[in-house]
C-alpha cells in the first residue's frame, strides 16, 4: 500500500500536531482521504467499520481544535475510534488491527498516549473524562476533557450517573453525543425515542444566553438551520433533560460539516462548566453499502470494497453454540408460555433474532443496561414467569451485584445463557469471559454448567430452565466439536459427570470446551477422561472414585485458575483429607491479549499439544 501516492495529504499526518498545522481548507480533503484509507485498511483486515465512517469529520475537527494529548479525548466503547488511531501514529499498522501483536480494536492506554482511557465496554466515557477533569483541576493543570459517546452507549445508566455528578459540581467537561442511530442491535427505549423526537420535531424555545452568545457568531449554524427548517426549527434545540442535569446543551448540529464542527468546538472550548454537544452523523458515511446496511457493516471480515456485499461464510453442517441457544429458546417458548427472553442490546450476538420476531411480546431488549436486565428478570420471576437472560460472560460482570442480591439471595428462577465464555480472540481482554466459573460458583443457590458439545448445550439449557432456582449455562464463541443436536427437551441429572474415556494411572477432569482436547490427550496417554459438566454442584462421587483408582488427578478448564473449577476440586479433596498429586491447568493469572482463538489457546497451553506437554512434565 503506497500511502504517499494514494493518500498524499494523509501521508503527511503522523501525529495530531500535523493536523493542527493544516489550513482550514485542507481539512475537507484530509477527511476524504481518511475515510478512503479507513475503508481500504478495514477491507484488508476486517474490524469495526460503520461507526468509524461516521466519525471521520468529528475526529479531524477534535484533533484540529484540541491540543491532544494534553487535552484528553475519551472514546466510548471504541468502535468509532479507528479514524483516531489513524491520525495518532498508527496508520501504517492499521492492517494489523485485531491480530496477535497488532493494533488493538479498542483505545488502549498502553498502545498510545493519545488513547486517554482504555475501553471495550460501553457507557464509561463520561465517568472517566469527569474523573480526569477533577484530577486535572486539583493539580492546577489547564487541560480540557472531552467524552465522545454514541446514542447506543448513552442508554447505559453509568452515563447518566456521571452527568448527574458533573452537573452538580459544575465540572469543566465537554460531552459529545454522536447521534447516528447506530448500535450493534437496533436502539430501543425512551432515550432513543427522545433523540429521534429532537431531530424530527419542530419544538424550539429559548436557550441559555451563553449558548446564544457562543453560536451567534457562527453563520454556518444559522445557515444550516434555515435549510433544514422543515425538520428542525432552528438547529439549537434545547435538550431539556441535559439542561436539567446542569449541562449547557448545544445542538443538534451536522457532524459531517467540518467547518461547523471546528467553529462550534472552538466556541465551546472556551466555556466553563459542563457542556453537552449533540451532533448528528450518518452511519456508514461515504461507503454506499455501509450506509445501506450499517448493521451488517458494524463489524466485518476482510472484504472486496469494489463489491456491494460482504463475503459469505462457507455453510457448515454444525451450528454454533449461539445458534443452538437461538433454536432452543424458540422451541421452549413454543412449549411454555411463561418463558420471557431478555438481552442487554445484544440481540444478534446472543442469537435472539428469531425469538424477537416470533415472540415480540415476550422479548425484551433493555438497551445497554446489564444491571437492569438482571433485576428485570428477578422481578419477572417473582410473578411466576420463567425469564432467560442471554448475555455475554464479560457483560455479566457488570451486573454482578444484581445477580447476587436480586436473584440468588431470593433463589429466583432465572436462567442465564452465558455466551462468549473463555477466550474470544480478536476483541482481546475486554471481551474475554475468563472469570465466570470463579464468580458464579461462590454464589449460594447457583447452578453452574458448561457443555462439552452442542447437544449437551441444549440439554443443559433445558436442565437450567427446569431447575428450581438461579441457573447458568456458559458456552464459548463459535462452534463445538460437531455433535448432532437432538430436538427433544431431555435433561441432565444435576451434578452428574460422565466418563468419556477409561484409562489407567492418570485421571483428567475437564469442563466445557476443554473436554475435546482432554479426550485427545487422554487417548494419547491412556488416561481416564471425565466430562465434569457441572462446576456447581461438583460430582463429588466421581472425584472420590477417580482419586481412589488413579495416581494423579488433572483438572482442565478455560477459566482463570483462581477460584475456578480446579480450585473447587482442590477444596473438596482437602475437606476429604485426600493427599495426592493434582495438576490444575487453567488460564494464567494475567489478561490475555488479542489474537485468534486458536493462537490464544496455544499461548495459554490449553490446546492439545500444550495440555499434553504440561501433563507429561508434571508426571515425569
Amino acid at each position: 500500500m503506497n500511502i504517499a501516492e494514494n493518500y498524499p495529504l494523509l501521508h503527511t499526518i503522523n501525529l495530531p500536531e500535523d493536523v493542527r498545522k493544516l489550513s482550514r481548507a485542507q481539512l475537507i480533503p484530509l477527511s476524504k482521504e481518511l475515510r478512503e484509507f479507513l475503508t481500504h485498511t478495514v477491507s484488508l483486515s476486517g474490524g469495526h467499520f460503520s461507526a468509524g465512517l461516521g466519525t471521520v469529520e468529528l475526529t479531524v475537527a477534535l484533533h484540529y481544535v484540541y491540543n491532544t494529548p494534553k487535552d484528553k479525548l475519551v472514546w466510548d466503547v471504541g468502535h468509532q475510534a479507528y479514524p483516531h488511531k489513524i491520525l495518532t501514529g498508527r496508520k501504517e499498522r492499521m492492517p494489523t488491527i485485531r491480530t496477535k501483536g497488532g493494533v488493538s480494536a479498542f483505545p488502549k492506554r498502553q498502545e498510545s498516549e493519545y488513547d486517554a482511557f482504555g475501553v471495550g465496554h460501553s457507557s464509561t466515557s463520561i465517568s472517566a473524562a469527569l474523573g480526569m477533569a477533577i484530577a486535572a483541576e486539583n493539580k492546577g493543570e489547564d487541560s480540557r476533557m472531552v467524552a465522545i459517546i454514541g446514542d447506543g452507549s448513552i442508554t447505559g445508566g453509568m452515563a447518566f450517573e456521571a452527568m448527574n455528578h458533573a452537573g452538580a459540581i459544575d465540572a469543566n467537561l465537554l460531552v459529545i453525543l454522536n447521534d447516528n442511530d447506530m448500535a450493534i442491535s437496533p436502539n430501543v427505549g425512551a432515550m432513543n425515542n427522545y433523540f429521534t423526537k429532537i431531530i424530527s420535531s419542530k419544538l424550539y424555545s429559548s436557550v441559555r444566553e451563553e449558548s446564544k452568545k457562543v453560536l451567534s457568531g457562527l453563520p454556518s449554524v444559522w445557515e444550516l438551520a434555515k435549510k433544514t427548517e422543515e425538520h428542525v426549527k432552528g438547529m439549537i434545540v434545547p435538550g431539556t433533560l441535559f439542561e436539567e442535569l446542569g449541562f449547557n446543551y448545544i445542538g443538534p448540529i451536522d457532524g459531517h460539516d467540518i467547518d461547523m464542527l471546528v467553529d462550534t468546538l472552538r466556541a465551546v472550548k472556551g466555556l466553563s462548566g459542563p457542556v453537552f454537544l449533540h451532533i448528528v452523523t450518518k452511519k456508514g458515511k461515504g461507503y454506499a453499502p455501509a450506509e445501506k446496511d450499517p448493521l451488517a457493516y458494524h463489524g466485518v471480515p476482510a472484504f472486496d470494497r469494489t463489491k456491494d456485499c460482504l463475503p459469505k461464510a462457507a455453510p457448515s453442517p454444525h451450528p454454533t453454540y449461539t445458534q443452538v441457544f437461538g433454536r432452543w429458546i424458540c422451541d421452549m417458548a413454543d412449549k411454555d408460555q411463561r418463558l420471557l427472553g431478555i438481552t442487554p442490546a445484544m440481540r444478534e450476538g446472543s442469537g435472539m433474532v428469531e425469538f424477537s420476531e416470533c415472540f415480540p411480546k415476550r422479548y425484551f431488549d433493555v438497551a445497554i443496561a446489564e444491571q437492569h436486565a438482571v433485576t428485570l428478570a428477578a422481578g419477572q420471576a417473582c410473578q411466576g414467569a420463567k425469564p432467560i437472560v442471554a448475555i455475554y460472560s464479560t457483560f455479566l460482570q457488570r451486573a454482578y451485584d444484581q445477580l447476587v442480591h436480586d436473584v440468588a439471595i431470593q433463589n429466583l428462577d432465572v436462567l442465564f445463557a452465558i455466551d462468549r465464555a473463555g477466550l474470544v480472540g480478536p476483541d482481546g481482554p475486554t471481551h474475554a469471559g475468563n472469570f465466570d466459573y470463579s464468580f458464579l460458583r461462590c454464589i449460594p443457590n447457583m447452578l453452574v454448567m458448561a457443555p462439552a458439545d452442542e447437544n449437551e448445550c441444549r440439554q443443559m439449557l433445558t436442565t437450567g430452565y427446569n431447575y428450581d432456582g438461579p441457573a447458568s449455562v456458559r458456552y464459548p464463541r463459535g462452534k463445538g466439536p460437531g455433535s448432532t443436536v437432538n430436538t427433544d427437551f431431555s435433561e441432565l441429572e444435576i451434578g452428574k459427570a460422565e466418563i468419556r474415556h477409561k484409562g489407567g494411572r492418570i485421571a483428567i477432569l475437564a469442563w466445557g470446551s476443554m473436554v475435546t482436547p482432554a479426550l485427545e490427550v487422554g487417548k494419547h496417554l491412556g488416561a481416564t477422561v471425565v466430562n465434569m459438566r457441572f462446576i456447581k454442584p461438583l460430582d463429588e462421587k466421581i472425584i472420590l472414585e477417580m482419586a481412589k483408582s488413579h495416581d494423579v488427578l488433572i483438572t482442565i478448564e478455560e477459566n482463570v485458575l483462581a477460584g475456578g473449577a480446579g480450585s473447587a476440586v482442590n477444596e473438596f479433596l482437602q475437606a476429604e483429607q485426600i493427599l495426592m498429586p493434582v495438576l490444575n491447568i487453567a488460564l494464567p493469572d494475567r489478561f490475555i491479549e488479542q489474537g485468534t482463538r486458536e493462537e490464544l489457546l496455544a499461548e495459554c497451553a490449553l490446546d492439545m499439544p500444550g495440555i499434553l506437554s504440561r501433563i507429561e512434565d508434571f508426571c515425569a
